[in-house]
């Protein structure tokens, strides 16, 4: 395998402002790194940029990892290729009918855009039952006649979706033959084959996003190859899946929704890799940027992957993905006063360009990296910004005229004020993957990364009673670390929607077992090295008359009805904390995944072990004074490339780096772990 030749592999992760980049040699243990402003664009220029930042020679390279936000971008903006859709006559509205929700729980009014406008959704004659039955043959020329008729209307990409075809995919599989005899392209998604389970809404809109996507990213992976090989790389590009596994370039674009939450699902699986290095198994990530904020909660070193992640109103996505819950809240998120007079953070950020006013690329609005800059716990000169930059009495006079005046606030508090606000709306997102699924957050550590995320950790975990904050040696590049340590990994799901205790235990245990060969030997297919191989299985379930899931885990590919209604009546109760052991239960999915693990990767060298200092004076940068809660605090700052290994100090105290600031405020201790990790113990409101 090409990951043994030289041992170099490099990790990079586009992004909303910042693409960054680690290149690991695994025989030296050195390490390279690189952070770039995203080039949005094309972020293709971006990975670019960051492989010329770390003087990276490619011809001796030989695994590339990459995760991006192409098609979250995309989705999110609506920046995408033009798609029709074929469906049974009759349900052509399925993807607007939805689940009678509305975007306002509490509104009266609200927006709704489909993925596939009205127009080019087209009706053919065939309909199964749930079972599987033929109830309508398929007509094959209404087939044809609907794919001329989207062509003719300039479609780039075709979603064939029709009726329980999830029991029966006779008719997708039909109907497909059929386009591609027509269809220019290879862009034709089948609902059942991306996400084989019942409710035809979330296939649907699953399809739609799968082939509205495909051109793009396919498009943009072919660029970013052939950049790559132009400059001498001849081994294999691989990409980060939401699952937080990854899987070859080359097959990526045929299941592209699956690439959605890609980046977040990247830091997700490199801190319960340094989790569970450190001891702590039992996180919730935190992952601040300059555009958002992800969380998402790991239990026993294993992150929590959902099938029913909605990445915004009526938009579900129902490949597993890493459950990741995201708030507009970064380092760039823009602070205004609103027409009530109340201060308001995100979720517009400035992004990349123009950036924080603290950046000096010419923006003008006040944002949360501004707000900690005028409270000291940023060093204007270690800004990525141009030469020059703007001055600290620049941003505060925007701050007194944008939200000082406003409010009747000097600037100064002000930005204290923007930095609650803030906190505030993170610590929300926090309770969403924790309290909301019966889970205590006393009983995780918080794991702080991203550019912004340690300043802010602590403040987050007193709020919600975290005992200890867990922030990694390389805080602001933790994505891109993420791709270095991600497994290959393919996920399965089939429905089977019937009563518990009617279930066909051997056709269970088939199902599993198919998923069990098909993932093996995909994950055999792909030019990657692999130690062993990790089968992870689960069930979605439901009480009668429910129309919500619970996914249990279970233990082995061969488990017995009993088994599944114990399993289930225990984490209905962790979840709801009821027993409802007289109804009845219905087994709607079994799922299996399939999880090639790469080797061990050693990550001890990312601080350089011979630049530490002998001890805390020496590693001492300078003092200067920094608003918390209290008021001004004369702070000592550190290089946190020079601080002894096993340090130990008390709070204030800001500890800095190449890609992040670290803040430690009064009372907490910051201690040192052997590799490189800093372990903050927080100290508890009373």
């Amino acid at each position: 395998m090409r990951e043994q030749a030289s041992g170099r592999i490099v990790g990079v992760d586009v992004g909303g402002t910042f693409t960054d980049l680690v290149l690991l040699d695994t025989k030296s243990g050195a390490v390279r790194l690189a952070k770039v402003p995203s080039t949005i664009d094309n972020q293709a220029y971006g990975v670019l940029a960051a492989l010329k930042e770390a003087e990276v020679d490619l011809k001796d390279v030989d695994l590339i990892i990459h995760g991006t936000t192409t098609t979250t971008n995309a989705v999110l903006e609506r920046k995408l290729s033009k798609t029709g859709m074929i469906t049974t006559k009759g349900f052509r509205d399925v993807l607007e009918l939805g689940r009678r929700t509305r975007p306002q729980a509490y509104g009266m009014k609200g927006a709704f855009e489909p993925i596939i406008p009205r127009n080019l959704r087209l009706e053919a004659p065939e309909r199964m039952d749930s079972s599987g039955k033929v109830l309508t043959p398929l007509d094959e020329d209404a087939v044809r006649a609907a794919a001329r008729r989207l062509l003719d209307a300039g479609c780039e990409s075709l979603v064939i979706h029709f009726l329980h075809a999830y029991a029966n995919p006779e008719h997708e599989l039909r109907a497909a033959e059929i386009v591609r005899e027509i269809w220019p392209n290879d862009y034709i998604t089948t609902g059942h084959s991306l996400l084989s389970e019942s409710r035809e809404f979330e296939r649907g809109v699953t399809a739609a996003v799968n082939a509205s996507v495909q051109p793009l990213l396919e498009r943009y992976i072919h660029r970013l190859v052939d950049e790559l090989k132009t400059q001498g790389y001849a081994g294999e590009l691989l990409v980060m899946n939401g699952n937080g596994g990854m899987v070859s370039s080359g097959l990526v674009a045929n299941e592209a929704a699956k690439t959605v939450m890609s980046g977040p699902a990247s830091g997700v699986m490199a801190a319960a890799f340094t989790g569970k290095g450190a001891g702590l198994r039992n996180l919730i990530s935190y992952d601040m940027g300059g555009t958002s904020t992800d969380v998402a909660l790991i239990r026993d070193a294993q992150p929590s992957v959902s099938s029913e992640i909605e990445i915004e109103y009526a938009m579900p996505i129902h490949v597993p993905m890493v459950d990741v819950r995201t708030v507009g809240a970064g380092g760039g998120s823009i602070a205004r006063v609103n027409s009530a007079g109340l201060l308001e953070v995100g979720p517009e950020s400035a992004g990349a360009m123009p950036g924080p006013i603290c950046y000096g690329r010419g923006g003008a609005r006040p944002t949360i990296s501004d707000a900690n800059l005028l409270l000291g716990r940023l060093d204007p000169s270690k800004l990525k910004s141009v030469e020059g930059g703007v001055s600290i009495e620049t941003i505060g006079d925007i701050f007194q005229k944008e939200l000082g005046d406003p409010l009747d606030l000097d600037a100064i508090d002000a930005a204290a004020a923007v930095i609650r606000i803030a906190n505030t709306r993170m610590a929300g997102a926090i309770r969403m993957v924790s309290v909301s699924l019966g889970m205590d957050p006393r009983d995780f550590t918080l794991f702080a990364f991203g550019g912004a995320g340690p300043l802010h950790a602590a403040a987050l975990a007193r709020e919600l009673a975290i005992p200890r904050v867990l922030v990694p040696s390389r805080p602001g590049i933790t994505n891109a670390l993420g791709c270095l340590v991600a497994d290959l990994r393919h996920d399965f799901t089939n429905t089977i929607n019937q009563p518990l205790d009617r279930v066909d235990v051997d056709v269970l245990h088939a199902i599993i077992a198919g998923h069990i060969a098909e993932g093996e030997a995909m994950v055999a297919k792909q030019n990657v090295d692999i130690g062993s191989i990790r089968r992870l299985y689960s069930v979605d379930m439901q009480f009668a008359g429910q129309s919500h899931l619970i996914r249990v885990d279970i233990d082995t590919p061969k488990p017995d009805r009993k088994m599944l209604r114990q399993l289930f009546e225990e984490a209905y109760y962790r979840r709801f904390r009821v027993e409802l052991s007289q109804i009845r239960a219905n087994l709607v999915n079994v799922n299996t995944s399939i999880i090639g693990a790469r080797g061990a990767v050693d990550l001890s060298r990312l601080i350089e072990p011979a630049g530490r200092k002998a001890n805390l004076e020496e590693a001492r940068m300078a003092t200067r004074p920094v608003r918390f809660d209290e008021g001004f605090h004369d702070t000592p700052v550190y290089w946190r490339d020079h601080l002894p290994a096993g340090f130990s100090l008390e709070g204030p105290a800001i500890i800095q780096q190449m890609d992040t600031t670290v803040l430690i405020e009064p009372g907490d201790r910051a201690d040192g772990d052997p590799v490189g990790n800093i372990i903050v113990t927080v100290r508890q409101v009373q």
